[in-house]
Formats: structure tokens, sequence, C-alpha cells
């Protein structure tokens, strides 16, 4: 019996633990599967959530200026211009007639674009906007928010 069970031992301990070529093989094409799936469903929603913020943060910022045109914030009034790459906040009649040093500058993914009105100036006093229309912003995508305002001054997104 000795003979025996030491001749067992000794055939385990000739064996080695490991993985073999195939199951390595299989592994990284799961892997390679797994990643070719999840990586294009991730970045459709990551420019979704772009998107969204973008959208929120230009009606934001426009709700902003109309409030601080209203108050007569500087004795002036107050913009918001959306355009590639950047939102911005500003004071003055218009974006080239502004007081550069006010500005508030948001950055947006320089992939997304902005078409319709891209300025939109509140008057003092009445926080009214010189411009009604609409500005609609575009993923890579191509899906769209469409941000809306009235001569009330109403905001709709």
């Amino acid at each position: 019996m000795k003979k025996k069970n030491s001749s067992v031992k000794c055939q385990i301990s000739n064996m080695r633990a490991g993985f073999t070529l195939l199951e390595m093989l299989l592994s990284l094409s799961a892997i390679t599967l797994i990643a070719g799936i999840g990586v294009p469903v991730y970045q459709s929603f990551q420019n979704r959530n772009n998107l969204d913020i973008a959208a929120t943060t230009v009606v934001q910022n426009m709700r902003r200026a109309q409030v601080l045109s209203h108050a007569v914030d500087g004795d002036t009034s107050w913009g918001v211009k959306a355009q590639s790459g950047s939102i911005v906040m500003f004071k003055g009649a218009s974006y080239v007639a502004r007081d550069a040093d006010f500005d508030e500058v948001f950055e947006v993914p320089t992939n997304m674009t902005v078409s319709g009105i891209g300025e939109y100036v509140f008057t003092k006093f009445t926080g009214l906007p010189a411009s009604v229309g609409t500005t609609t912003l575009m993923s890579v995508n191509n899906e769209t928010r469409t941000i809306t305002i009235n001569a009330k001054g109403t905001i709709e997104y």
C-alpha cells in the first residue's frame, strides 16, 4: 500500500496547474466581444449626457441673465451667447459690445453644433428678450435639444 500511495503522490506532484492556450483565446475573445459592444453604447450615452448638460447650461444662463437684466445689475443689459465649444453669459447690449471682465464662460464639447439664434440679450428693467426664437444644439449622433424663448421671456426646452 505504501508503494501505491507514493506513486500516486509522485504523479500528482508532476502535474502542473495553469491555463491552456485554448482557454486563454476564449477568454480574450469574450473580453473583446464585450468591449466591442460596450464602448459604442457608452459613447452614445456620453454624447447624450453632454447634450443634456449643454442645453441645461444654456437655459440656466438665459434665466440668470434675464434676472440680472430685470434687476438692472450693473445698470445694463445681460445676455447669453451659445457657440461651438462654449456658452458665455455676458454683460452688455451685445456680445461684441460686452464688458469682457464680467464674462462667465462654460465649456461644452467642441463636436456639438449650435444653430438658430446663438445670442440672446435681455433688456434692462423689463428683462424681456431683445430677440425671440429657437436655438438648437446637435450632437455627433444627430440628437438635438431645442430651446425656445418667446416675447414674454418664457424659456422652454
